[in-house]
């Protein structure tokens, strides 16, 4: 799923192309896609774009007339700048100055298009959580710790933090070198303000790596030069641990059991019960 500095890098290209040109017409080749009715689609043709934001890992461009096309790309979504229609192709985007294509393989249909009209019913869209660069350490610990959950899931929980995903949250707290599964309330101050610090040095590394790539045209989860996500068996970058994971879903968590949690291999919920007493509990039982 597109996080954080895939969204930023898309928005800050579409601004470039896009703000104060006109959306001609928006041509729909899926009856799933749009998700609102009132106000109809076709009140979005004929509109200049005033400016494109971020919601979470919504991209939003708000049109003439009060009107905000919102966009989630979800899992397997994406946009192309100048594309045509294919098979994948969920919507087209006609513009004065170009064609934007809203893009999704596979065969589940989870991205998404809203038209709201209206500040109100745009914030209404908001699933709530805190941009990590606009608060502070504090104010980040106390949005941590509201609720006693694992890293991983208060990380990536939309109403706790905006647009970290299941990509970037290993890469986070592998630089924090902190367990994917330690829970919330345990951190100390240290690790607490730790955590900040190596969310806002990620995403901001990451961002400026994709800024320099143009139109974000291979958006993907799994990147060359990521320290653990997408990584199991090979070595960790810092110690040379081989990166473990743990499957769950459709989901995985890739980490160092040496830098992260003190050489523990965390239980897999298929393959530790499949293996019993032959899983092994530490780093140094599989060298």
């Amino acid at each position: 799923m597109p996080e954080l500095p895939d969204v930023t890098v898309y928005i800050e290209n579409l601004e470039r192309l896009v703000k104060g040109h006109r959306l001609r017409a928006v041509r729909l080749f899926n009856p799933f896609l749009l998700r609102t009715a009132v106000p109809p689609i076709q009140e979005a043709s004929g509109k200049a774009v005033l400016g494109t934001s971020r919601i979470g890992k919504r991209i939003v461009f708000t049109l003439e007339g009060d009107l905000h096309l919102v966009i989630h790309l979800m899992i397997a979504g994406r946009l192309h700048w100048q594309g045509k229609k294919t098979r994948n192709t969920l919507a087209l985007f006609e513009f004065d100055n170009g064609t934007l294509s809203f893009t999704e393989a596979g065969s589940k249909r989870r991205a998404s298009l809203h038209l709201v009209q209206g500040q109100d019913a745009l914030e209404a869209m908001d699933p709530g959580g805190v941009d990590v660069f606009a608060v502070n350490a504090a104010d980040f610990a106390a949005r941590l710790k509201k609720e006693n959950h694992t890293l991983k899931r208060a990380l990536t929980d939309p109403r706790l933090f905006s647009g970290i995903g299941n990509a970037y949250s290993d890469e986070i707290l592998h630089r924090a070198k902190l367990s994917p599964v330690g829970l919330t309330r345990n951190l100390s101050a240290e690790e607490t303000a730790r955590l900040h610090e190596a969310s806002k040095a990620v995403l901001m590394e990451w961002t400026e790596r994709l800024r320099g790539e143009g139109f974000p045209e291979k958006v993907t989860a799994f990147r060359e030069g990521m320290a653990v996500h997408g990584k199991y068996g090979e070595p960790c970058p810092v110690c040379g641990a081989p990166v473990q994971r743990i499957v769950y879903a459709e989901n995985e968590t890739n980490y160092c059991a040496r830098c992260q949690t003190g050489g523990k291999i965390l239980a897999d919920r298929a393959l530790s019960r499949l293996l019993k007493s032959s899983w092994p509990r530490n780093i140094d039982e599989l060298e």
